[in-house]
């Protein structure tokens, strides 16, 4: 019985006791030389395999066409145990051990969990959501395992019990609290009554309101009288999970931190629970608090930290898109603002473009942006505050952008009226360097100034783009340019220098998503709201939807994954420091954008 065999990675994971301990027991190893047949066309197989060493080839039985290659953690040939024959030849390239489990006890299993047949099910989603769960309950135990320390509680203010309540609510109310701790005196009646509790009360302004207004007490009453005691604590250093269920049990919104027998902190339910958005508030406060180019750049560079944080403790992508976008807006909001002479913010309007435009950004990456102006508006100076404003950025940490696209670049500076001019002559000329230049724009988000002037640029570009079927051939044919990075054989190809996870897999998928938008009039800017309003729309089957969208995440998170791990920025990825699932599921999506791409050349008859 094989007793080193991984009933942690999916899908065994989903099996539960009973089923793993019949799996394990029923489990055998073999070994096949080089050149070996394991499985052969035509034959019943008795036996899933799950490959511990060497490599397998899929062959045709001649011989003369590959399917694919199998690794360590592979297994196959699911097909066959449920259509009775093999329609393969599967052969041992290099000496190898595979795990057998017999046919019988596989199909047993398969029938009784769910879950674990779901993993061979072709929809991505459904395998996609499967290694999320897992992932969710590693999330879990880092969660019960977090401590209380001086990073999540605050400071507590702690009173006199002889100060008057008019003073302590001036107290509260100067340092944005609502809650205070009264150390009480030695001789209060209440510890002699009960001996083992800490000498603390706590008061909060509710006490204090319910005190004056219905209870009667004097504006100069002691604030020790109306104090609450006993305190509910917390250790410093004990679990954050006690100090919830601490919360939670007791119907309250904060417990005492002690170190020993003295108060250290206080910490409240926002706070737990900000513990695990790693402070995302705190940043934007700094963002929004922040008076120079200086404090701001302290802000932007905590992004990172941010991100890191957030996915550590299990936050899935997209919301980090989505909050990582927040921020960035409120940071290039900040800079305009404190670049830009505020006279001037209601005649023009800043808008990012781009994977910012869609709010699809995670790192910082290079500037997108231009400037709409308001018809009629003669500002001498624009030119040399747009410079400005481009360091700015540079020195906030978004790099500049190889092609230009910003707005110390005039091309993307103008009017109102003259945007709506260059668009339309864009849209006439059908030209591939124009066909980019409408892509980037058809993603633009105001951020700063007056938001209301992209509006009618909006407008006239999906006016113009709606069912134009000439036109949108030319504007969709660059997501058909870029090969998919699969084998002739349907396996990832390898690349020493890495899978350009982003030619290869995100921009088929976003450029072909905004092609369909702009032809069906969706308004939404997002890659994955596109999506589903275009499913709403019946543009696309619910099961291609779905695809997409769980390829499109995934992809996301691989390459955030990688460029936190290595400390780059860029859009490779290392194949072989992904794990077995990870490998399955990204050959699964790159075979998913390769029907994409084949149903957007059908629809808009695109033939190279």
């Amino acid at each position: 019985m094989p007793d080193k065999f991984n009933m942690q990675s999916p899908p065994f994971d989903r099996l539960d006791k009973n089923q793993q301990e019949r799996l394990r027991t029923s489990l055998d190893v073999a070994y096949f030389r080089e050149k070996e047949p394991l499985l052969q066309t035509g034959k019943e197989s008795q036996h899933l395999h799950i490959l511990i060493k060497g490599a397998v080839e899929e062959r045709s039985a001649d011989g003369k066409e590959v399917f694919a290659h199998y690794a360590n953690d592979d297994l196959f040939d699911v097909r066959s145990l449920f259509e009775g024959s093999c329609k393969h030849h599967y052969v041992a390239l290099e000496d190898t051990l595979s795990y057998l489990l017999p046919k019988q006890i596989f199909l047993d299993i398969y029938n009784e969990n769910g879950q674990f047949a779901a993993y061979f099910d072709n929809n991505l989603a459904k395998r996609q959501a499967l290694i999320d769960a897992a992932q969710q309950q590693q999330n879990l135990a880092e969660f019960i395992l977090t401590k209380v320390d001086s990073g999540i509680y605050h400071p507590p203010m702690i009173l006199s019990p002889n100060q008057p309540i008019n003073e302590v609510t001036a107290q509260l109310k100067n340092n944005a609290i609502d809650s205070a701790l009264v150390r009480l005196n030695d001789d209060d009646e209440r510890l002699k009554d009960k001996v083992n509790e800490l000498p603390y009360a706590i008061v909060t302004r509710t006490n204090m309101l319910h005190a004056v207004m219905i209870d009667g007490f004097p504006l100069n009453a002691p604030v020790g009288d109306i104090a609450t005691f006993p305190v509910f604590h917390v250790d410093q250093g004990d679990f954050l999970f006690n100090a919830m269920i601490t919360m939670t049990r007791n119907r309250m919104k904060r417990v005492m931190v002690c170190d020993g027998k003295e108060a250290v902190g206080m910490l409240d339910m926002t706070q737990i629970l900000s513990a695990f958005s790693t402070h995302s508030h705190v940043l934007t406060l700094s963002i929004a608090r922040a008076s120079s180019i200086e404090e701001l750049a302290m802000a932007s560079n905590r992004q990172r930290q941010l991100v890191e944080s957030l996915l550590a403790n299990g936050i899935r992508t997209r919301f980090i898109m989505e909050l990582i976008s927040a921020v960035n807006e409120q940071i290039i909001e900040k800079a305009f603002e404190l670049v830009v002479p505020p006279a001037l913010h209601d005649h023009c309007c800043l808008i990012v473009l781009g994977s910012e435009g869609r709010g699809e950004q995670i790192l910082k990456t290079d500037q997108d942006n231009a400037l709409i102006i308001k018809d009629g508006l003669q500002w001498s100076q624009c030119q040399t505050i747009m410079e400005s404003f481009t360091q700015t950025l540079l020195k906030l940490g978004y790099p500049l952008c190889p092609g230009n696209v910003m707005v110390n670049n005039p091309k993307w500076v103008h009017s109102q009226s003259e945007w709506k001019q260059i668009i339309s002559g864009w849209i006439q000329s059908a030209k591939p360097e124009t066909a980019m230049d409408l892509a980037i724009v058809a993603d633009a988000h105001a951020v700063a100034g007056n938001k209301q002037l992209l509006d009618p640029i909006t407008e006239h570009l999906s006016n113009l783009m709606e069912n134009k079927m000439l036109v949108l051939q030319e504007f969709t044919r660059p997501a058909l340019q870029f090969s998919i990075p699969l084998t002739l054989f349907g396996n990832v190809k390898k690349d020493k220098e890495g899978l350009d996870i982003k030619r290869g897999g995100i921009f088929p998928i976003v450029h072909g998503i905004r092609a369909l938008s702009l032809e069906h009039r969706i308004e939404e800017k997002n890659t994955f709201d596109r999506i589903n309003a275009l499913n709403r729309k019946r543009i696309l089957e619910p099961e291609t939807a779905d695809n997409l969208t769980e390829a499109l995440k995934l992809f996301f998170k691989l390459r955030l994954a990688q460029q936190l791990s290595n400390q780059h920025s860029h859009n490779r990825i290392d194949t072989s420091e992904l794990e077995r699932t990870e490998r399955d599921l990204l050959r699964h999506s790159l075979h998913v954008v390769k029907k994409f791409k084949q149903f957007l050349g059908y629809h808009y008859q695109i033939r190279d």
